[in-house]
This record gives C-alpha cells, sequence and structure tokens, in this order.
C-alpha cells in the first residue's frame, strides 16, 4: 500500500510544477483486452491530477504499471527524470500509494497500524505518526482498535500510511469507492492538503463532480485511450454556452446560427442553447433585436465536467458515474 524508504524533508521536493510523473506511449494489454493503448501523462508538483475515466477504461492498470504491480507492454514512466523500470528500487520509494481498501490489522489502534508500518518502513520518527493522526482527523480516534472505525476512517487512515516517508508522488485509485457522502467528503478534503504541502497527486476516480471539486488538471480517458488532457478550468471553459429565453425560438435559431462566433443552437422548448462565448451575449441580443425578437433572458451557461466528458466521450452518465467498483 505504501512505499518504504527514508523521510524525505519538504524543503528537498521539487519547486511546485515541476514534472514528477512522465509517462510516454504507455501500452498494456490482457490477452484480447486492450486496457491502457498509447497514454501520455504528466503529474506536477503541487497539483492534483485527475485521472478520469469511465469503469474499465484503464485507470487501476495505469496505477498499477506505475506502481510496478504490473509490466507494462510497451512505453516508459519516469519518476523525476529516472525511468522506473531502470531504477525501480531508487524511484519507489518515492511513491505512496492508496490502492482500493487499504488493508490493516482489525484487533491493532490506528496508532499502532501506523506504528507497524513505520517499523517495516524504517527511519520514521515517532513524531511523524501522531502528525500523521492529527493531520487524516483521527487523533482522537488512535488509541481505538480499527476494527471499529467507518470506511471513510479507515480510508483516512489509509492516506495516513501512504504518508508515512513523506513521498513526493501520492497515487490515490478511487479514494472515496463504496464511501458514505460524509465519509467522501473527509477524503476530498484532505487531497488538496496534499497538494499544498508540494506532492504531486495523481487521483484515479470515474466520480466527475469529486475531481472537478479537488483537481487543477485532468486527463480523461475512454476505452483505454486518452481523449483530453489540461487544466480543469481550460477544459471547462472550451464548451461556453449562452442560455437564451424567448418567444419566437424557432426564428431566433435561424438568425443566431447566421453569426460568425456561433458554432451550434439547440432548442430546449422557448429556450435556447448556444454555443458561444458568454462575453458575446450583448452581440447575440443586438442580432435578435436587429430581426424584432427579444429575448426574455440572456444567461450564461457554466459548464461541468460532466458536460465536457460527455461530449468528448459521447458516455451516457450511469456509466460514468454509477457509484460501482471499477471493473479493472
Amino acid at each position: 500500500m505504501t512505499a518504504s524508504w527514508p523521510p524525505q524533508a519538504a524543503a528537498s521536493r521539487p519547486p511546485s510544477g515541476t514534472v514528477v510523473l512522465h509517462v510516454f506511449g504507455l501500452r498494456k494489454r490482457f490477452g484480447a483486452v486492450t486496457a491502457v493503448d498509447g497514454l501520455d501523462l504528466e503529474v506536477r508538483a503541487g497539483e492534483v491530477h485527475g485521472f478520469l475515466g469511465p469503469n474499465g477504461a484503464g485507470k487501476s492498470t495505469t496505477a498499477g504499471m506505475i506502481l510496478g504491480l504490473i509490466r507494462p507492454d510497451a512505453g516508459r514512466i519516469e519518476l523525476l527524470g529516472r525511468d522506473i523500470a531502470v531504477q525501480r528500487q531508487a524511484t519507489r520509494r518515492l511513491i505512496g500509494a492508496v490502492v482500493e481498501t487499504p488493508a490493516f490489522y482489525p484487533f491493532l489502534s490506528g496508532r499502532d497500524n501506523l506504528r507497524a508500518l513505520a517499523l517495516a518502513a524504517g527511519g520514521v520518527p515517532r513524531p511523524r505518526i501522531e502528525a500523521l493522526l492529527a493531520q487524516v482527523g483521527l487523533a482522537e480516534r488512535a488509541a481505538d482498535r480499527y476494527q471499529t472505525y467507518s470506511l471513510g476512517m479507515r480510508q483516512r487512515l489509509g492516506i495516513a500510511a501512504a504518508l508515512l516517508t513523506d513521498p513526493v508522488l501520492v497515487i490515490l485509485d478511487e479514494p472515496t469507492n463504496g464511501l458514505d457522502p460524509a465519509g467522501q467528503r473527509e477524503v476530498r478534503a484532505l487531497i488538496p492538503q496534499l497538494a499544498r504541502e508540494g506532492r504531486a497527486v495523481l487521483l484515479a476516480s470515474h466520480l466527475l463532480h469529486e475531481v472537478e471539486q479537488v483537481c487543477d488538471r485532468v486527463t480523461i480517458i475512454r476505452r483505454s485511450r486518452p481523449v483530453a488532457s489540461g487544466l480543469v478550468r481550460e477544459l471547462l471553459s472550451r464548451r461556453a454556452e449562452v442560455e437564451i429565453t424567448i418567444a419566437a425560438p424557432e426564428q431566433a435559431a435561424a438568425v443566431l446560427r447566421a453569426l460568425p462566433f456561433v458554432e451550434r443552437v439547440s432548442m430546449d422548448g422557448a429556450r435556447l442553447i448556444v454555443s458561444a462565448p458568454p462575453e458575446r451575449g450583448a452581440d447575440l441580443n443586438r442580432a435578435l433585436a436587429a430581426h424584432g425578437l427579444y429575448a426574455a433572458a440572456i444567461v450564461p451557461r457554466q459548464s461541468t465536467l460532466e458536460d465536457v466528458f460527455l461530449e468528448l466521450t459521447e458516455t451516457t452518465p450511469t456509466e460514468v458515474d454509477d457509484g460501482r467498483a471499477p471493473a479493472e
């Protein structure tokens, strides 16, 4: 679940924005099934990078290859410029991960579970264990047996375990999967903190709203292939829309479709959904008024990551966020 190496001082972490993880042309097949097909990926220090796709898209397979649990068929994975296939012993010490449900000793306390892992890792001072328990909100329950913890508490203890030896890259594979809303909120609150500490965080998830809330960048994959990557705000801005309520929608649609800055117009009853920059609302209004058409309302429409995802992948909402465990 977590790598073992001497603690790394925060001051020695790479500057914010440095590419920590670089994946080139990664491929993996299982028999006739292509799990990952030509993936390129960059994860930077100080950022949360969402790795987004429907169940079975290849997210967990990719995480397994980065962690050295699965051997890729092609491609290269670099950590701080070092090829992990060549320098496995050195690079694995820079990664912490929570993959699926963390496993702990049920009859030991949360604190003693971390002490056992710290003993195996070596070089982890006892004050760090206490600091991590406080960071993940388990200080008051640290002496309680693990078997009494809720699912959200167990996942937070898993994150603490992944941080024991202060990794520069943290991989979280579906960290809120199976949690109730309260547990999801608790875990989500921790994720940006990791990036603010100067770490690079790769968050693999099929929950669109989760990625939109906590991620700086995102890579979207579909059927084992990458389809988009970039800053979340840039991906959202690519689907700029304006909603217009008007009494004669068909006539208005014909007028607006003739404008050079309008990509498309769709009708929803008396409303028009216009693909155009929101700042051109006044121009849309003038064009309509010039034809004797007067809008009751012109409102910029805020895109969501779900809008962008469905546009790029033509995936149904139930496939994207159905709450099931990843089939990978």
